[in-house]
């Protein structure tokens, strides 16, 4: 499996509804570094996984709705825990949905799957993968 992997970060404010989260119910903010992971069977006819380039554009399109922003106030996540883990699969389904645009540098249809990992600290981090 060929994979090629981009990065980027967010800084965001979320607080989350349960016992469980502790302390972490209260508003608070987190930096993000996020790597988006795409991997293909076999090369393409230019010898390349997808465009890094074009990788790394669609990556900070995805994130910049969420950056600076209290995820709490925006509408699409009204009444969920933003949790590490809700994030990986939200920006997971945007990155695929850019895939299956061909927007990549490379028919979305050639791509195995998608990893997106949230490295929330130096010690914690959670991912996402799927096919596309």
């Amino acid at each position: 499996m060929h994979s090629v992997e981009v990065r980027d970060h967010i800084m965001i404010a979320h607080s989350f509804r349960g016992a469980v989260f502790g302390p972490a119910q209260k508003l608070h903010g987190a930096t993000f570094v996020v790597d988006a992971a795409f991997q293909a069977e076999t090369l393409d006819e230019n010898g390349i996984v997808i465009d890094i380039g074009r990788a790394h554009e669609v990556l900070k399109e995805v994130l910049a709705p969420l950056a600076f922003q209290n995820l709490d106030d925006l509408p699409e996540f009204a009444g969920k825990n933003t949790t590490t883990e809700f994030l990986t699969r939200h920006i997971f389904d945007k990155l695929a949905e850019a895939a299956r645009a061909d927007r990549l540098g490379r028919p979305g249809g050639e791509l195995a799957s998608i990893r997106v990992t949230l490295h929330e600290s130096h010690v914690a981090r959670a991912w996402y993968e799927a096919a596309i």
